[in-house]
């Protein structure tokens, strides 16, 4: 099964929630950009990948799953099953690798498993792993995220072709919404995010600032000045990858 990255056009913070920041984001697939997850047959479980996968996401979704009521079915069905990842999404890239492997992983177990989950109670279940798991069970083109990413709605977007660049750079997602709370709370503005909405990604790309748009591109690039060479162009979620618009 394919698993495919994100971009976040825009995203703003428009409050807190305990430890947690409440959203608007518009979310977009890539569908050019995709990890791969399978399940084959096996004498035992494993999940074996081209990367370290030392406390993967698939296994903390894995470990939901039994959690809330699947034990017998899932140790029946990998004791002779073994998960296979092929990452090809960057880690700490703001790309979403992660959540998409979880989704991936909860959707195939919903259907190899024959659990008859609705897509809603996967996403109730999705929001207990990670921010960003609905977004990829719901598998839309674009959409509208909020809440702390569990609030999901369809957006019929006009998204132009962009050219995407993922440096060599792990951002990690906490320490960039740590810096937000400490040294840019001032810069949340409500009233801008819910116009986002409303507006296509060609136009908030054509019509706003990188800074404008994504509220965690102050504390990003605070936290990693080697990036300072991507300074002119949008970022995606907490970073690293930063994106423009193809001429």
């Amino acid at each position: 099964m394919k698993s495919y990255a994100k971009i976040n056009i825009f995203l703003k913070i428009v409050g807190t929630r305990d430890d947690y920041h409440e959203i608007l984001s518009r979310f977009v697939l890539l569908g050019e950009l995709f990890d791969e997850i399978n399940f084959e047959k096996a004498p035992k479980f494993s999940l074996e990948s081209n990367v370290n996968i030392e406390n993967n996401i698939i296994l903390k979704a894995k470990n939901e799953l039994a959690r809330v009521g699947f034990a017998n079915e899932i140790d029946e069905f990998f004791s002779s099953h073994k998960i296979t990842l092929r990452k090809n999404i960057p880690m700490g890239a703001g790309l979403g690798g992660g959540s998409s492997n979880a989704a991936s992983f909860l959707v195939m177990a919903n259907e190899s498993l024959n659990l008859k989950l609705s897509r809603e109670r996967l996403c109730e279940i999705g929001a207990k792993i990670g921010a960003d798991v609905a977004f990829f069970i719901h598998g839309f083109k674009a959409a509208n995220v909020s809440g702390i990413g569990e609030k999901v709605e369809k957006f019929d977007d006009d998204v132009p072709s962009l050219e995407i660049f993922t440096p060599d750079v792990f951002c990690s997602t906490p320490e960039v919404y740590r810096k937000f709370r400490s040294d840019f709370m001032q810069n949340i503005n409500v009233k801008m995010a819910n116009e986002f909405i409303n507006l296509s990604s060609r136009e908030l790309l054509e019509n706003f600032k990188n800074y404008e748009l994504n509220d965690l591109y102050a504390p990003c690039f605070a936290l990693y000045p080697q990036l300072k060479i991507y300074r002119d162009k949008f970022l995606s979620g907490s970073g690293s990858t930063t994106f423009e618009v193809k001429r």
